[in-house]
């Protein structure tokens, strides 16, 4: 496969709008609720599918389903019986030995077992025992005789994760046992007509943990045709197989995107540092000059998160703090402000002013200085942020 002559930076800053707003604009329960993003979340609701009696109403359907995909991974000698388990979470896998030695607890996340089999399952993003013991699990499987198969249910198999006695365990992924689930119910119209609400969250889970974000419209299918084209991608279009094309280019975008988020940080943090710099050393004498009353006495970066790329001025004779903002903080002090800016050029610096009453912003302005000149050094005689600093602070009055 020729690898297209491209500035794979440049498009991924193109394609951003685009998917950006594919994920915003795409509802899904598990996104607004930031669920699925701890592994015992996720093992609840498996074990709730697995469970005959469970309110999902599919009686023993997905187990049998979930059994048949973990047989279809084993030698054929090993095959467990497809239905009849018990479901039991939160399992400590140590042996009455082990526990009398004082060995520290060993929890498997789920545990499917009947008399003569079992199925011990580690619930993880990538296909990884991180931690625990694979042959404990086994043992506790295999007790009083029975049958048993570890899995590793996981999101993303990764083989090279898996390693002490991890290599040998049966691998099954969300987007397998989750497009297997929704084959089932799609061929049973009983079933969907008399559990709308059950079919509902499946098909939400399925859309979030197999599907993934998607282009909601023709609209921004159209556009990401057109920035493919314009950025020397559109050779991709014809790439053979289709199913490794897609993944060569998204892993590579991936990469890219992830180098340029990272890169960017240490921007903020570049840009963060030189106007502290220059407020301390020069911006604090050209102000205090012209003020006679609420002069800056102190320069403070203490803030964290989405406020954290500001440089904050706070004055003597109880005045309001004045603050100068940058990137994500100058993105949400706009949306806080009472009169925001209609049009911001987010690659500029902003100063705002602290409201006194609401501990708000009461106002905020764009400087003419732009990230860039921050970064590359402020000059001294440079007055641009000294005027802009004044101008708030006089509207303040």
């Amino acid at each position: 496969m020729n690898k297209p002559p491209t500035d794979i930076d440049n498009l991924v800053t193109t394609l951003l709008p685009s998917l950006s707003k594919s994920l915003s604009e795409n509802f899904n329960i598990f996104r607004v609720m930031h669920h699925g993003t701890h592994e015992k979340q996720l093992s609840n609701i498996f074990a709730w599918l697995l469970t005959v009696d469970g309110t999902h109403g599919l009686e023993d359907k997905f187990q049998q389903t979930f059994i048949t995909r973990v047989n279809g991974r084993v030698h054929s000698d090993n095959h467990l019986p497809p239905t009849g388990y018990r479901v039991v979470q939160e399992v400590d896998t140590r042996t009455g030995e082990d526990i009398d030695g004082d060995e520290s607890m060993d929890i498997a996340d789920i545990f499917l077992w009947r008399s003569d089999a079992a199925l011990v399952i580690e619930n993880y993003g990538t296909s990884d025992g991180h931690g625990h013991s694979y042959h404990r699990y086994l043992a506790h499987g295999t007790a009083r005789g029975r049958a048993a198969v570890v899995v590793l249910l996981c999101h993303r198999h990764e083989a090279h994760l898996q390693k002490d006695g991890w290599e040998l365990a049966t691998v099954v992924t969300y987007s397998e046992v989750l497009s297997d689930l929704k084959a089932q119910v799609e061929s049973d119209s009983a079933w969907r007509r008399e559990h709308p609400e059950q079919l509902f969250f499946i098909n939400q889970m399925y859309q979030h943990f197999v599907k993934g974000p998607e282009a909601v419209n023709v609209t921004d299918q159209v556009s990401f045709i057109k920035s493919m084209c314009e950025t020397g991608e559109s050779a991709r279009y014809g790439y053979r197989p289709r199913d490794r094309a897609n993944q060569e280019f998204a892993d590579l975008v991936a990469e890219h995107a992830r180098k340029q988020f990272e890169e960017s940080r240490l921007t903020l943090a570049k840009v963060k540092d030189r106007l502290r710099s220059f407020a301390r050393s020069v911006l604090v004498e050209q102000v205090n000059s012209v003020l006679e009353y609420g002069r800056i006495e102190k320069i403070v970066t203490r803030f964290v998160g989405q406020w954290e790329w500001c440089v904050e001025l706070q004055r003597a004779d109880s005045q309001p703090t004045i603050f100068l903002e940058f990137g994500p903080t100058a993105v949400v002090e706009n949306a806080r402000a009472e009169e925001a800016i209609a049009d911001p050029d987010y690659a500029q610096v902003f100063v705002t002013l602290r409201d006194p009453e609401t501990d708000g912003i009461a106002r905020i302005a764009q400087t003419e200085v732009s990230l860039a000149e921050v970064i590359a050094g402020v000059t001294r005689d440079d007055s641009r942020l000294r005027d802009a600093v004044l101008s708030i602070e006089r509207r303040g009055l």
